[in-house]
């Protein structure tokens, strides 16, 4: 007889939540999940309540052993953990509206995860992920943790960087889209024909080798595209057509967040029209989760609904349910993950946080060696990644001085006046979330 798995999921109010609780029960066969604890703050009550019910409706309707437990006191629900998840977002949709809107007033590009906002997002995380790992320490110190939590590859480069907690692993729906998406290209009909080999950081990842069929499909996918055009599957990118010239050229699929960088001008002048419509993502998925949470209060609802794709995240919770269960059994097939480099890609430091394809193991993942990255892409990726390591530093100390220099070479600023000016702002907009740099 197994044992039965307990999971806590920090965020346990996120729409999310019911394709997390989807997939625990799909995979109950081979991951027993007897004990599901919802945690959130006292201002994610409300969404707790009507998605921690959804998700009880959605257990008795699949009749398994699981139970579902609702919990505002983060501690009591960590005790004896095997698995806790985060998916939280600290100071909810406003902090991420702020996020966005702000930059644009001084025309740089507003984005959650990206530039000046997904500096904030960093500064305002990390201190938390340090104050869940506190308490795993202490009441679970053998639990992995599993990360979706954004910046995903920021938080990963701070847990390694700053705390000794090992067991924590970055998972992003970025490269599962990306993959559909080649098939999709490629037209291959199921997803064994093809394999990707990923690689670079979370959210500045890219293909790096494409086998279809046994065969090296690289050029292909990009004549593919050339000619048939895609689609951006991340909902919450603009998709603006690359050239012939470029695409040719380059030789890469990147993912879509590419575009913020090499197709910066377009993407400004999309990010200022939305804003002048009041259609800025964080107030696009203000209606989508209004929605949603309408939807779930619906007493003979016991599914997750068909609308939830819309929220920009599809396949994330489908991704975590999946790595948990190659951790506990041990599977060791191949995902894409935010660990540390460990030798995988030759051309960036062996000890900073990577997304790679890895063999997912009970140990957890071992990097797959994608040798270097190509030179085209491999200079955005070390000024992102250097960006990474001094926003953790900056989320731990609290100095202004480096929030400045920080701001300022990223690849969306480099402007110390902008930066300046942009600085100041966010502080004061997120003071209440930023108790090191306002020693409350």
């Amino acid at each position: 007889m197994m044992k039965g798995i307990k999971i806590v999921t920090i965020g346990g109010g996120s729409s999310y939540t019911p394709e997390l609780v989807e997939g625990f029960i799909k995979r109950y066969d081979e991951l027993p999940v007897k004990e599901l604890w919802l945690v959130d703050i006292e201002e994610g009550q409300e969404k707790l309540e009507i998605v921690g019910h959804l998700a009880k409706r959605m257990v008795k309707k699949a009749e398994v052993d699981m139970n579902i437990y609702l919990s505002l006191d983060r501690r009591a629900a960590l005790k004896d953990a095997d698995f806790v998840t985060t998916q939280f977002r600290v100071g909810q949709l406003d902090a991420r509206e702020k996020d966005e809107l702000i930059p644009l007033k001084y025309g740089v590009i507003g984005q959650e995860t990206n530039g000046p906002g997904g500096m904030f997002k960093g500064l305002r995380t990390i201190p938390v992920i340090f104050d869940i790992i506190k308490d795993c320490q202490e009441l679970c110190p053998d639990a992995w943790i599993v990360s979706f939590t954004n910046p995903s590859g920021m938080n990963a480069e701070a847990v390694f960087r700053h705390t000794n907690w090992k067991k924590f692993i970055g998972l992003c729906n970025g490269p599962v889209n990306m993959i559909k998406d080649i098939e999709k290209i490629l037209g291959a009909k199921s997803e064994d024909q093809v394999n990707v080999k990923i690689g670079g950081i979370n959210h500045m990842i890219y293909a790096l080798d494409i086998e279809y069929n046994g065969h090296n499909a690289n050029k292909e996918l990009i004549e593919k595209m050339i000619h048939a055009g895609t689609e951006e599957s991340l909902k919450n990118i603009v998709d603006i057509p690359w050239s012939a010239e470029f695409l040719r050229s380059y030789g890469f699929l990147g993912i879509g967040y590419l575009r913020y960088y090499l197709q910066k001008q377009q993407m400004l002048e999309h990010c200022q029209e939305d804003a002048k419509k009041h259609q800025c993502r964080a107030q696009v998925v203000k209606k989508v989760e209004k929605e949603l949470f309408e939807k779930y209060k619906d007493e003979n609802l016991d599914m997750k609904p068909k609308e939830l794709e819309q929220r920009g995240g599809a396949y994330y919770s489908d991704a975590a349910c999946n790595l948990i269960s190659s951790l506990y059994n041990n599977k060791g097939d191949i995902q894409v993950v935010d660990t540390l480099n460990q030798g995988a890609i030759s051309n960036l430091p062996d000890d900073v946080v990577v997304e790679v394809s890895s063999v997912i193991t009970k140990d957890g993942p071992k990097p797959i060696p994608v040798g270097d990255l190509p030179i085209q892409t491999v200079g955005l990726i070390q000024q992102l990644k250097a960006f990474e390591i001094l926003t953790t530093d900056v989320a731990v100390s609290g100095n202004y001085d480096d929030a400045l220099v920080t701001m300022t070479i990223n690849p969306l600023v480099q402007s110390e006046m902008i930066a300046k000016k942009i600085l100041d702002e966010m502080l004061e907009a997120h003071k209440q979330y930023l108790p090191q740099f306002f020693k409350l």
